[in-house]
């Protein structure tokens, strides 16, 4: 009876957890939708973008907007998460691969925690170099 009642416990918390997605999962994929509406409400009141060599410091509009016309011309197929960093609890980075109908981007970006909110402050879609 008592295993029951442990499982009975245990078993609700496991489901929460495993709903529970990290942050960097979570922005690789809206980039991967190319949900940029969506990405664009994590972004913090400034942005440092770069495309495809066009760099520069940016609002959140403005950074939607010019995220918005990179997708318009590159729908994403796929996106695979190459390296993170979460040791520390206020920051986060990450570098993926994204597939598009145009080729493979190298992208990267980072995420600052404002008030127990991450917000994406730092993105950067670069050409992939092949070997």
């Amino acid at each position: 009876m008592k295993l029951l009642y442990v499982l009975l416990l245990i078993l609700p918390l496991s489901f929460i957890f495993a709903q529970s997605k990290d942050v960097i999962d979570k922005t690789a994929e809206l980039i991967r939708q190319g949900n940029v509406h969506e990405l664009a409400g994590t972004f913090s009141s400034s942005v440092e973008l770069a495309v495809l060599g066009e760099e520069n410091v940016y609002s959140n509009k403005q950074s939607e907007a010019i995220l918005t016309n990179f997708f318009k011309h590159n729908q994403p197929i796929a996106v695979k998460v190459i390296h993170r960093v979460t040791s520390n609890a206020n920051y986060r980075f990450a570098v993926l691969m994204l597939t598009t109908n145009n080729g493979v981007y190298r992208t990267s970006f980072s995420l600052k925690n404002v008030n127990g909110r991450f917000e994406l402050n730092e993105l950067r879609i670069e050409t992939e170099k092949t070997k």
